[in-house]
């Protein structure tokens, strides 16, 4: 039994013609009779009773329309997502993300693609570091990674998604916690806590360039797993913090302050990454849509890296 002779059959149940089911199919009627004929042998019973006048089901033939439409409609939904899956529309997408303050992000995000793409399954791993989270892109574990990174390895395509500046937590009982802003030379002495050391730490690398740039090592007293828990140690008074502005934007701890740093370094850019030869059809669409909820800023740098 095959699909074709499921549909030729039940055009003729439906009209009780050959002819016009043939019209209907866009076919000959000679190729019509004989694949109703084929069907009738494969399954050993007559379909239909066939007179010079007329045409009608058999108690085998009326028995069968049911069950044929439920196969037609089965192997067109088949088809229907075959080809969305190869054009993107269905699938899976995995982003891993690192740091607190990039929840609003991700949520904006998978929230459009769930409206766009009901198809697409937005998987979100959260990362405790941003380098871990870019790994998995080149071994292939997830889809999109989003981090602060200064460089991306070969192999990985990139895109700024917003450029940060630097501030520093301090406690609301600092004595510069008045301020608006702040050199990090003022805090020469200072406790600081700071997020654990891993290779390509960003935050890490701006504290260390500033702090000698202004003629001291940082006396780090703690160091805390993630931004939210840093910036609990800042309002319990155990030190500053050197974090970034969307960590000042998403905070409301009126224990913490924070300051704008107004030493030059280098920028702090929140980039998606992605792998150049990615083969999964759904990742497309879903960086499509990223372009629309997260767009480039003018003044930027190129978002390949």
């Amino acid at each position: 039994m095959e699909i074709q002779q499921l549909r030729v059959f039940l055009a003729v149940a439906e009209e009780l013609h050959f002819g016009r089911a043939a019209v209907r199919l866009h076919m000959a009627q000679p190729p019509v009779s004989r694949m109703v004929r084929q069907l009738e042998r494969d399954l050993g019973t007559d379909l239909f009773v066939r007179s010079t006048r007329s045409v009608r089901l058999t108690a085998a033939g009326a028995a069968l329309v049911a069950p044929a439409q439920k196969i037609l409609a089965a192997a067109d939904r088949a088809k229907a997502s075959a080809l969305a899956a190869e054009r993107g529309e269905v699938g899976t997408v995995t982003l891993a993300y690192a740091g607190a303050s990039t929840h609003v992000l991700v949520g904006m995000l998978a929230r459009e693609v769930r409206k766009e793409y009901p198809g697409i399954e937005f998987r979100l791993n959260s990362q405790d570091f941003a380098l871990p989270a870019l790994a998995r892109v080149l071994r292939g574990e997830v889809d999109v990674s989003l981090g602060r990174w200064d460089f991306v390895p070969a192999g990985v395509q990139a895109r700024t998604i917003v450029e940060e500046h630097l501030v520093m937590a301090v406690p609301a009982s600092h004595r510069l916690a008045l301020q608006e802003d702040v050199h990090i030379a003022d805090l020469a002495g200072e406790p600081f806590v700071a997020l654990l050391p891993h290779e390509g730490s960003v935050l890490g690398d701006r504290l260390r360039r500033l702090s000698l740039g202004a003629g001291f090592d940082p006396d780090i007293v703690q160091r805390a797993p993630d931004s939210w828990t840093a910036m609990a140690l800042v309002g319990a008074e155990v030190g500053c913090s050197l974090t970034v502005s969307s960590v000042a934007e998403n905070v409301t701890d009126p224990h913490v302050h924070f300051l704008r740093v107004l030493d030059k370094t280098l920028p702090v850019y929140l980039r998606m990454a992605w792998r150049r030869t990615s083969d999964n059809p759904a990742l497309p669409p879903v960086l499509s849509l990223a372009e629309r909820v997260w767009p480039d800023r003018p003044h930027e740098p190129s978002s390949e890296t």
